[in-house]
């Protein structure tokens, strides 16, 4: 049992279950607005660092043809083959050891933001391939960036400042 005062006068609380479940709440609280947007941007980070290490190994990569083909399309074809597949693969894994480790993450997030026109021009220069048919494999796999773009700016809103805080 504790006890809590309201306007001078003690109140005796008994450990009820709507308290005990009112303190684990509050305390689930505190630790998801502590540790929720780091770990989202630890787990980001994790991704991009996975997706970049894959490319540095010559059809390690289910992306790899994609990513070629796009670089080769969006830099009309100035930049194609590995060229295309090792700079993707770079970039991909300095953003990735940015938001791991919290290090140039600013600038980690601006070459994010870049490399997001590259990560999702295939839903747009490739849409019949991706989607003409019904859903492909591949059109899952370049679809599920739209997740990676939504947590980019949880985590991007964060580092310039922004802060959950509790209702209440």
């Amino acid at each position: 049992m504790s006890t809590l005062s309201v306007d001078g006068q003690a109140i005796s609380r008994r450990g009820s279950v709507s308290t005990h479940l009112s303190d684990a709440v509050d305390a689930l609280a505190r630790v998801l607005t502590r540790w929720s947007v780091p770990a989202l941007r630890v787990a980001l980070g994790l991704v991009f660092l996975g997706f970049g290490v894959l490319k540095l190994f010559p059809g390690a990569s289910p992306a790899e043809v994609v990513a070629e083909r796009t670089i080769d399309t969006l830099t009309l074809g100035l930049v194609h083959g590995p060229v295309a597949v090792i700079g993707t693969a770079v970039v991909e894994c300095f953003i990735g050891i940015t938001l791991v480790t919290g290090y140039l993450l600013r600038a980690g997030l601006v070459v994010m933001a870049g490399a997001f026109v590259g990560i999702l021009a295939p839903t747009v220069l490739f849409f019949d391939e991706l989607f003409g048919s019904g859903m492909t494999l591949l059109g899952q796999y370049v679809l599920k960036d739209v997740v990676l773009v939504a947590a980019a700016t949880v985590v991007g809103a964060y580092a310039l400042g922004a802060r959950l805080r509790r209702a209440g």
